[in-house]
C-alpha cells in the first residue's frame, strides 16, 4: 500500500506557467496558439472575438483580473453571466507542498477572459501590428580592413597575401597565429616566402582601426601610440609598452621612474595615455546581438508608500475565439476535440491570470520588506530569504523560488531580477543581521574614498566594518571585493 500525488494537467501547466520567464512564456503561449484553434490574442476588437471585461483594482495594486469572455450555457441562455473572481494563489496540503493551484475542480469549467490593465485604451490596425523593424547591417572587421585594402596600390599577388593575413585575424583584430603556420594554406607555385608575409601584415597593422594586426597585448598598444603625435607623455609610453608593462601591471612605480628618469607627473601622464588604448581594436565591430529585458512589474513611489503594479507589455492578452466557441455550442458533442481544445483554452487562460497574480503578490511582499533599500539604496538593504515571503502569503518555499526566478522589477533604482533582494547575511554587535548585498555597497564606498597612494586592505577594511558594528571576516571581505571586480590592493595603488 502506498499513497500517491497524480496532478492534473491544468495543474502541471499552472506549476510550468509560473516558473517561465517572460520570452518563454510568450514562446509557449505562441506554440499553444498555433496547437489549439479555440485560443486567440486579444488584439484590436474583431467580429470573431469576445468583448473583454472591465479590469478591476484590488486597493493599491492595480490587477488586471479574470472575467467570464465566453460560456457557452450563457450565450445561449443560461449560465452564469458574472465573471469569476481573480483567485489569489493558495499553498497546497503538507503532502503536495511544491503543487501549485488556486482553482477548485468547480472552476474549471468556467470560460475564463482577461488582459492587462490600460489594455482597452485603443485599438490598433493590423497595419500598424504588422510594422516591421529594421536593423541596419553591421559591418564587420574583415569588411572594414579590405575595403581599406581596395584602395591601395597592390599587385594581385600582394593583394592576396593581404586577403589571407586578413581572414586569420580573430574578432579582436589580433593574428593569434605564426606567419609560419600560414604558409602551407597558400599554393605552392606562388613560391610565397616568410618575408612577403611580413610585409603583408605590416600592411594590416597601418590600417584602421590603430592597433590591428597585433600578435600580443605589447604590439597591439605600440601600434597605437605609434599612430599618436610625438611627445614626451607617447615617448615614455612607448618605453613602457616595450619591455616595462609587468612593472606598470605590478604598479612598481619606484622602478619605473628609476627606469624611466622621469618624475611623477610624467610617469602619470605616461599611464594614462597607456590606460586610453583600446587592447581590442576589432571588438568594436564584433556583432553583439542586444536583449532587453522586459519587467514583470513596476514599482512606483506614491503618498501611501511603495506599491507594485504589472507591467501591461509583459502580459498576454488571450481570450477564446467566439466562432469556434459558436460552432460547437451549435453542435453539441459533433466534436469531442474541439470540446478538449475548448477545455484547454479556459485552463491556459485561468492558469496565465493565476501567474501574474502570484508574482504581484510575492512583488509586493518584496517591496514591503525592502522599503529601505528603495529609499536609500543598497546599503540599507535587509536580510531577506524565501522562507519569509512563503510564510507571510502562505506559499510554499518552492513556490515564491519560481516566482523570483527570471522574473524582473523595474523601480526608479533599476531594474532587478526578484532574486536580487535575497541573500546571505551576517551578524552584527547588536545582535542583529546585515545582509551581504548591503556589506558589498559599503565596501565599495570604502574602496572609492580610500587614498590612492595607501590603498585600504582587506584587513584593514574588515577592521572599519567592525568599527560599524558589522563583524566580517578578512577572506569574507576579500570573496565580496572578488565578487565586485575590485583588484587587490597592490593593484589599487596610484602614482
Amino acid at each position: 500500500m502506498s499513497q500517491q500525488l497524480a496532478l492534473t494537467p491544468q495543474l502541471q501547466q499552472s506549476i510550468k506557467l509560473l516558473q517561465l520567464s517572460t520570452l518563454e512564456l510568450n514562446q509557449e503561449i505562441e506554440r499553444i496558439l498555433l496547437e489549439n484553434p479555440m485560443l486567440e490574442r486579444d488584439g484590436a476588437e474583431e467580429e470573431g472575438g469576445a468583448e473583454l471585461p472591465e479590469a478591476r483594482d484590488h486597493g493599491e495594486i492595480s490587477l488586471a483580473t479574470a472575467g467570464e469572455a465566453y460560456a457557452g450555457e450563457s450565450s445561449h441562455g443560461g449560465g452564469d453571466d458574472e465573471p469569476p473572481e481573480a483567485r489569489a494563489v493558495t499553498e497546497m496540503p503538507d503532502n503536495i507542498g511544491e503543487a501549485y493551484d488556486s482553482a477548485s475542480d468547480d472552476d474549471l469549467g468556467e470560460a475564463a477572459e482577461w488582459r492587462s490593465e490600460g489594455a482597452a485604451r485603443g485599438n490598433h490596425d493590423d497595419d500598424e501590428s504588422d510594422f516591421q523593424e529594421f536593423q541596419a547591417a553591421a559591418t564587420s572587421l574583415r569588411d572594414h580592413l579590405l575595403g581599406q585594402v581596395a584602395l591601395m596600390a597592390l599587385s594581385d599577388r600582394d593583394r592576396a597575401l593581404v586577403h589571407l593575413v586578413v581572414e586569420a585575424l580573430d574578432d579582436d583584430g589580433f593574428l593569434q597565429q605564426e606567419l609560419e603556420e600560414l604558409l602551407p594554406l597558400i599554393p605552392d607555385e606562388w613560391d610565397v616566402e616568410l618575408d612577403e608575409l611580413g610585409i603583408a601584415l605590416r600592411q594590416i597593422q597601418s590600417l584602421d582601426p590603430s592597433g590591428v594586426g597585433a600578435r600580443n597585448l605589447q604590439e597591439c598598444l605600440s601600434l597605437q601610440l605609434r599612430a599618436l603625435p610625438a611627445g614626451e607623455a607617447r615617448g615614455h609610453a612607448l618605453q613602457i609598452t616595450d619591455g616595462l608593462l609587468e612593472l606598470l601591471a605590478a604598479r612598481d612605480f619606484a622602478r619605473l621612474k628609476r627606469r624611466l628618469a622621469c618624475d611623477d607627473d610624467a610617469l602619470r601622464a605616461a599611464q594614462d595615455l597607456i590606460c586610453s588604448l583600446n587592447p581590442r581594436p576589432g571588438a568594436q565591430f564584433a556583432h553583439v546581438e542586444t536583449r532587453y529585458v522586459i519587467p514583470d512589474v513596476v514599482v512606483r513611489k506614491q503618498r501611501s508608500g511603495w506599491t507594485v503594479n504589472l507591467n501591461p507589455e509583459a502580459m498576454p492578452r488571450l481570450r477564446i475565439h467566439r466562432v469556434y466557441a459558436d460552432i460547437l455550442q451549435q453542435n453539441r458533442g459533433v466534436s469531442s476535440s474541439l470540446s478538449s481544445q475548448l477545455q484547454e483554452a479556459k485552463w491556459l487562460i485561468k492558469n496565465v491570470q493565476q501567474r501574474f497574480d502570484t508574482i504581484l503578490r510575492v512583488s509586493q511582499a518584496i517591496v514591503d520588506r525592502q522599503r529601505q533599500f528603495f529609499d536609500h539604496g543598497e546599503v540599507a538593504m535587509r536580510p531577506l530569504t524565501l522562507r519569509e515571503i512563503a510564510d507571510e502569503l502562505e506559499l510554499h518555499e518552492s513556490t515564491v523560488s519560481r516566482v523570483t526566478t527570471q522574473k524582473y522589477m523595474a523601480s526608479p533604482r533599476g531594474v532587478f531580477e526578484l532574486k536580487y533582494f535575497f541573500g546571505s547575511h551576517v551578524s552584527t554587535d547588536t545582535g542583529g543581521a546585515c545582509s551581504a548585498t548591503a556589506i558589498r555597497a559599503l565596501i565599495r564606498q570604502l574602496v572609492a574614498a580610500e587614498d590612492g597612494k595607501k590603498p585600504l586592505s582587506d584587513a584593514r577594511i574588515a577592521e572599519l566594518l567592525g568599527q560599524q558594528g558589522i563583524v566580517v571576516a578578512r577572506r569574507t571581505i576579500a570573496k565580496y571585493r572578488e565578487s565586485l571586480n575590485i583588484p587587490p590592493v597592490s593593484q589599487r595603488k596610484s602614482i
